[in-house]
């Protein structure tokens, strides 16, 4: 790896740090601006960027094991005896990626039965994902590859399924303008997701570059990006929804005129 890829996947990765764990600070201490009811899925929220930047030191410490500096400045970075882990990304989706679906029905406060109908549903399809998604990521080989890939798509339809189709329906009641944050929720989901299936089939495609180091730092900084964009962006957007349902509901005391009084 030529010091410019080393630099990249490093500043990407310092990138995801700084992006998560300070968007988990930030929503802990703004939990109190929404009511009541919205609070649990602003922690789920900080939680979820709170397990991506404790995995994300991780992953950034085994980088620098990995691939440590050569005798100079610009020198290539060859790779140690120490094997970089993707397993640490899978534990964190395995963790994070069902939270994240927890979140989104929790800011939703629907009724008990609507939330654990789209729950059950949600949960577990997300966990297989992720768990069909691992084995063959450990591979090269393309026979295998494809085949956990096919596999690990299959749930992650049916998650868009539920997401677009029985999400849908349990939306009936909610304000022109709470609908429109949840779609753009669901769609800022759809686009984050779609990366991973991208950067897992590089490999796939084959050559020198995506094969390589090329398609190493491209396939980390795809990742890295994602995981910002589904985990940091998407907190923000929920506590933003929460924001806006607190509002509508008590205007007097969530409305953005009383937020200083509130925090005095």
């Amino acid at each position: 790896m030529s010091s410019g890829q080393y630099s990249t996947v490093y500043n990407v990765l310092s990138l995801a740090i700084a992006s998560l764990l300070f968007t988990a600070l930030y929503l802990l201490l703004s939990q109190r601006q929404v009511a009541p009811r919205y609070r649990n899925a602003i922690v789920v929220s900080a939680i979820v960027c709170g397990i991506a930047a404790y995995h994300y030191f991780r992953i950034f410490a085994n980088f620098q094991e990995s691939y440590p500096a050569g005798a100079t400045i610009d020198a290539a970075h060859v790779l140690s005896n120490v094997e970089f882990n993707e397993g640490y990304r899978y534990v964190d989706w395995f963790l994070t990626v069902p939270l994240l679906l927890v979140e989104t029905v929790a800011v939703l406060a629907l009724s008990r039965a609507a939330s654990q109908r789209l729950l059950v549903r949600l949960v577990p399809a997300a966990a297989l994902m992720i768990v069909l998604g691992y084995p063959g990521e450990l591979t090269l080989e393309t026979g295998p590859r494809v085949i956990w890939g096919v596999l690990s798509t299959l749930p992650f339809l049916y998650l868009l399924y539920v997401l677009f189709v029985g999400l849908t329906k349990a939306l009936e009641g909610k304000s022109p303008q709470v609908r429109a944050q949840i779609s753009n929720l669901r769609w800022i989901l759809l686009a984050s997701w779609g990366v991973y299936p991208i950067a897992y089939a590089f490999p796939l495609i084959g050559g020198d570059f995506f094969s390589g180091a090329g398609g190493f730092v491209l396939r980390q900084t795809g990742y890295s990006i994602a995981d910002i964009v589904a985990k940091a962006l998407f907190g923000i957007l929920i506590y933003r929804l929460a924001r806006t349902q607190s509002r509508e509901e008590d205007p007097q005391v969530y409305g953005d005129g009383h937020d200083l009084q509130r925090v005095a």
